[in-house]
């Protein structure tokens, strides 16, 4: 069965293999990072069979003077969701913000329907960039919470979510696959030595 109506939630994409750039206006920088990541998203769809020509990366900004940020939850369409395999991860935006939301270390899969490594394995990739608060919305929080808007690729921090709901603590944000924690920085090393590798969330936006 084709990927265009079993869309895969999960795709490896790296930060560093993105190609980013710093404009000199960080607004310009945030966009040009989104059309970036989600042209990754879609390029790895497409190679794993999908038709669907409206990927997007699940990905948050903050602007600067108060100006309001973009929204991960705003950009990846109404749902449902399946996984490469073609389980339903959620059946809304509201359901994949909700404590029902199916996103677990066996339901969110790469494009190619592959388990993403986790904690207690002998590598652990769970950290995947968001820069989202719990609800899927740019964070209120203050300080760095999306690596600059998706500039930096040294100091800075980015809010990250856990994809196998497992960190350190049993704690709600410990559990949480969108808004668990900030990174130790934006280097593809600083994400490695907290368990990433610059993974992001890849939906289809129906």
């Amino acid at each position: 069965m084709t990927l265009t109506v079993r869309p895969p939630l999960l795709a490896a994409v790296a930060l560093t293999g993105l190609g980013l750039t710093v404009p000199a206006q960080a607004q310009q920088a945030s966009i040009s990072f989104f059309v970036t990541s989600d042209a990754h998203c879609q390029a790895l769809a497409s190679a794993a069979g999908s038709t669907n020509t409206n990927w997007r990366a699940y990905l948050s900004t903050t602007e600067p003077g108060g100006t309001a940020g973009v929204n991960a939850r705003e950009r990846v369409g109404k749902g449902p969701w399946q996984n490469a395999k073609g389980v339903v991860v959620a059946k809304s935006v509201e359901d994949l913000h909700s404590d029902t939301a199916n996103i677990t270390k066996q339901t969110a899969l790469t494009e190619k329907g592959e388990t993403v490594s986790g904690r207690g394995d002998a590598v652990n990739v769970h950290d995947i960039l968001t820069g989202s608060d719990p609800q899927g919305l740019f964070s209120t929080a203050g300080g760095d919470t999306t690596c600059g808007n998706w500039t930096k690729s040294g100091e800075g921090s980015a809010i990250v979510g856990h994809h196998d709901r497992a960190g350190l603590k049993d704690t709600r944000h410990m559990n949480s696959w969108n808004s668990s924690h900030g990174s130790r920085g934006c280097s593809q090393d600083a994400l490695k030595s907290s368990g990433g590798a610059g993974l992001l969330y890849c939906f289809a936006a129906n």
